[in-house]
């Protein structure tokens, strides 16, 4: 029988380190995205940046809003690129409805966490988050270096 291959390294495209350090994520949600050409060509280069990035409900619909996506030098000269222009997120119905009583109701932000290729299609990882204090960054940073610090001892000579 076929093995289930996970994810590799290499299909990642962007990751947003920061929205961990800022937000609880409480869930995490995999949602496509609508490119033009020009996009699919740049994010094949590795050039997408997400960490200004949020997603918005807007009449039922997902939008990714911040995301800067470079446009290659060599893109079709016929093609106006605006890099940081607001794109649709492809979702199921029932997990839209989902994330807006989340959002509505419960007080949560998305968040776009990570962007990788699937089979040829380009996946947004969105995250259900709760904004962290000043006082909660100051404890994750803690545990971190503790972490750290923990395997450094007991890592075997």
């Amino acid at each position: 029988m076929g093995k289930k291959k996970n994810k590799s390294p290499d299909n990642t495209i962007a990751l947003n380190r920061i929205a961990r350090h800022d937000y609880f994520i409480e869930d995490e949600i995999e949602v496509g995205m609508v490119l033009e050409g020009w996009e699919v060509k740049s994010l094949r280069a590795g050039n997408l940046q997400l960490r200004e990035t949020y997603v918005m409900l807007k009449n039922g619909e997902l939008w990714l809003i911040g995301a800067h996506i470079s446009p290659l030098s060599s893109a079709s000269s016929h093609v106006a690129p605006n890099p940081t222009r607001t794109r649709k997120l492809l979702a199921h119905r029932n997990e839209i409805d989902r994330l807006v009583g989340m959002v509505e109701r419960k007080g949560y932000t998305l968040v776009a966490l990570s962007a990788y290729w699937i089979r040829g299609r380009a996946k947004l990882k969105i995250g259900i988050a709760k904004g962290k204090k000043a006082h909660d960054k100051r404890a994750s940073i803690k545990d971190r270096d503790w972490k750290r610090d923990q395997a450094r001892i007991l890592k075997p000579s």
